[in-house]
């Protein structure tokens, strides 16, 4: 698991490419790692964006893990399928949506299913679909702690959603949400002292709320980069996600945590075009290609300078003119694993240096059958 050739593979020469290799022993390893960072594995809700597989949320599940986070209804409703016991739409449902979240309530009614909102409009809706189809509609309220996306900052507004949802008779309000992706510091006690000062507002609110005798909050927080911190709070729920499979980035930035990247892109050089020019078939339809380069860190291929990308090619500069071949073949770990994933029907697993059977990536459309 730990080899200086751990990605490698004893055949290929069935193994397509471009192909996401995934790393059982390594997935099982980040799996325990997470449940041991939390110590109370019921205070752990990973998301599953990353992977989008049934076979790793069952792994998980393996491990006493019962609450999920998800990002789509694709996701809730495979996660349904899975029978996972408690999971949170961590996007807020609008528009038909908000249909389909009531559908994926019915059809799978032993899991329990819980929603964000930050719009007391939205709120209202979910409250008239849940007096039509005679359900309580569990909901988290949606805090902005810094990162402007989504989500209402910790003060009146929020505190009167609470209250307003709570006083609803076909909606449950749970607790409050607080995802705080934008706390990257590399630096982990810089990135402590903000996450802290970030979710002291929320420890405000949750305190005006138990003093107004509402239900007393729930607390859902924080993704990969914060997990080391929030996963140290009493009561409070973590939910990090890149964790299951890891990534270059970042592996990079966050080198205090001890996961193991667990995905890794299997590629062949395809063309020499010229001298000190090599390019691989891992364009924008084989890895996310949303940031800067480099999109991948290259694991046989040293000090290569990847220089451009289009639909199927990566183009990079090599300074050693000799060793590469057409059709050599290499091994990358991608910079950012969450979209790159998407891009694939199946995970290629890998057991003892072999691809030992495929797992579908289920969730990685945006609709399943609801």
């Amino acid at each position: 698991m730990k080899g200086e050739n751990w990605y490698r593979l004893k055949n290929t020469s069935k193994v397509n490419s471009p192909s996401l290799l995934v790393f059982k022993d390594r997935v099982i390893h980040n799996i325990k790692e997470m449940v041991r960072m939390i110590g109370d594995v019921n205070m752990l809700c990973p998301h599953i964006k990353t992977h989008k597989t049934a076979e790793i949320v069952q792994l998980q599940m393996d491990y006493g893990i019962n609450k999920f986070k998800c990002a789509t209804i694709a996701e809730a409703e495979l996660l349904g399928k899975c029978k996972a016991p408690e999971v949170l739409l961590a996007m807020q449902p609008v528009g038909h949506n908000i249909n389909r979240l009531i559908s994926l309530i019915k059809a799978f009614p032993k899991t329990k299913f819980s929603a964000i909102t930050d719009s007391d409009s939205i709120a209202d809706q979910l409250a008239e679909m849940g007096k039509k189809n005679d359900l309580k509609i569990n909901l988290y309220i949606d805090l902005n702690v810094g990162m402007n996306r989504t989500g209402i900052i910790p003060n009146d507004e929020a505190f009167n959603l609470y209250k307003q949802i709570s006083n609803s008779g076909y909606l449950n309000i749970l607790g409050l949400h607080v995802y705080d992706g934008h706390l990257r510091n590399p630096d982990f006690e810089a990135r402590k002292q903000e996450c802290d000062q970030a979710f002291d507002t929320v420890l405000e609110l949750k305190e005006r709320i138990v003093k107004a005798n509402l239900p007393e909050p729930i607390i859902i927080a924080g993704g990969s980069p914060t997990f080391p911190i929030h996963c140290k709070r009493e009561n409070v729920i973590a939910s990090p996600g890149t964790t299951l499979l890891w990534d270059a980035g970042y592996g990079g930035l966050f080198p205090e945590m001890k996961f193991l990247p667990a995905a890794v892109l299997f590629t062949r050089i395809i063309s020499k075009p010229k001298a000190g020019i090599l390019c691989f078939d891992l364009g924008h339809k084989s890895i996310a290609p949303e940031m800067p380069f480099p999109r991948v860190e290259f694991l046989s291929l040293n000090h290569a300078r990847q220089i451009s990308q289009s639909e199927e090619h990566l183009v990079v500069e090599y300074d050693d003119l000799k060793v590469m071949e057409v059709g050599g073949e290499h091994y990358a770990i991608p910079i950012h694993i969450c979209p790159t994933v998407a891009k694939y029907e199946t995970l290629q697993i890998v057991e003892n240096e072999e691809i030992t059977e495929e797992w579908k990536v289920a969730a990685r459309n945006h609709k399943i059958s609801i």
